[in-house]
């Protein structure tokens, strides 16, 4: 990916857009594949202005006690090399974009964004910071679980986190949780953002 120094001060972060993760798969969250038409639009903008893009995925062993058989809360799912862990065949990123793995230690449950690494062993935090990175727009699967974690990582580390509302959606194992989930993020500082807003103020440059 060819970038300019100058304006490498955003990044897009795609969060777990995974077949386990949309209708019909073993953790299917509904609604999930309506956000992937606008994490399309985002990726191309992000891509046309030269700025980094991360695509994280769930890449779980086949034991590990993130999953209930082994004691955690959750089905089987993304296992590593598995269909289910593979990416949404909808969702489209360049070959350039980052794809970070997480959940790899059967310890660790692993939500965040900022536990994953690139196929070098770089943790994102480290691959932002080699970046320049100082805005991060963060979307995808699930708003109560890993983009919430993500979130708040993100502001943990000094980050302007900015949530693509339009983007999310929740795994709601409580009705109101993605709800709660958005309200926590935005009152540890992060703020919401959609396509058109971003969009309006491309323009307005």
């Amino acid at each position: 990916m060819l970038m300019n120094s100058l304006r490498l001060s955003k990044a897009l972060l795609v969060v777990d857009v995974q077949n386990d993760f949309c209708p019909g798969g073993a953790l299917g969250i509904s609604g999930g594949e309506r956000i992937i038409p606008f994490l399309n639009r985002y990726i191309k903008y992000f891509e046309r202005e030269n700025l980094p893009i991360f695509v994280t995925r769930d890449w779980h062993p086949k034991v590990t006690k993130h999953f209930e058989q082994f004691g955690g809360v959750w089905p089987e799912h993304c296992v590593e090399e598995s269909y289910g862990a593979q990416f949404h065949p909808e969702l489209e990123f360049p070959k350039e974009a980052l794809v970070m793995s997480k959940g790899m230690d059967p310890e660790e449950d692993s939500y965040s964004a900022f536990q994953s690494t690139d196929s070098s062993g770089m943790a994102l935090a480290n691959l932002l910071k080699n970046l320049g990175v100082s805005q991060i727009y963060i979307g995808g699967l699930a708003t109560d679980y890993c983009v919430k974690y993500s979130v708040l990582d993100a502001l943990r580390g000094g980050l302007e986190v900015f949530i693509l509302i339009d983007a999310i959606a929740g795994v709601n194992l409580q009705p109101e949780d993605s709800n709660a989930a958005l309200e926590e993020m935005v009152g540890c500082g992060a703020k919401k953002t959609f396509l058109r807003r971003i969009f309006s103020e491309m323009i307005a440059r």
